[in-house]
């Protein structure tokens, strides 16, 4: 597989500069960063939120970090819940299982950015499979984001 049409029509058509990059077949954000070669810090991945409403929220923060519920929640002013793993297949029909491009609007869902992924030179992201990241610089990965409120809520884990 590649990236998914979704994704690559919203790129083209924001006009946002991207190349492929194909790695050894992955199951978590942690493992396509090793398998690619990258670091983890680089490489942003999605965590959907809810709200008691049932509005979804994607919190996009760097694969070793741990979103901290508490600090987003207050950030936000809301209350957001993890989502369940089945609902996120059904809300990402169209990706592989646990391979969510971190891109919220194109799914018509608002998207909140950790702070630290903006600062760097390149930013990674899974493109609907198992297989293909999506690089970005990060004039690029700004444009990207631009729709999201940009905060500090991730948490470094060290594997």
């Amino acid at each position: 597989m590649t990236i998914i049409a979704r994704l690559d029509r919203y790129l083209n058509e924001q006009n946002i500069h991207y190349q492929t990059v194909s790695h050894s077949h992955s199951n978590s954000s942690w493992q396509s960063a090793k398998t690619a070669n990258i670091l983890p810090m680089n490489l942003a991945k999605g965590v959907i939120l809810e709200d008691h409403e049932g509005k979804h929220l994607m919190a996009v923060l760097p694969a070793n970090a741990k979103l901290s519920l508490s600090v987003l929640n207050e950030e936000m002013k809301a209350t957001y819940h993890f989502v369940k793993e089945q609902q996120v297949y059904k809300l990402f029909d169209d990706c592989e299982h646990g391979a969510v491009p971190p891109v919220g609007n194109i799914y018509h869902m608002t998207s909140v950015c950790e702070q630290s992924l903006t600062e760097l030179d390149h930013v990674y992201l899974e493109a609907g499979d198992h297989e293909t990241l999506i690089k970005l610089d990060r004039e690029a990965f700004r444009k990207l984001m631009n729709n999201s409120k940009c905060l500090r809520f991730g948490t470094p884990v060290f594997h």
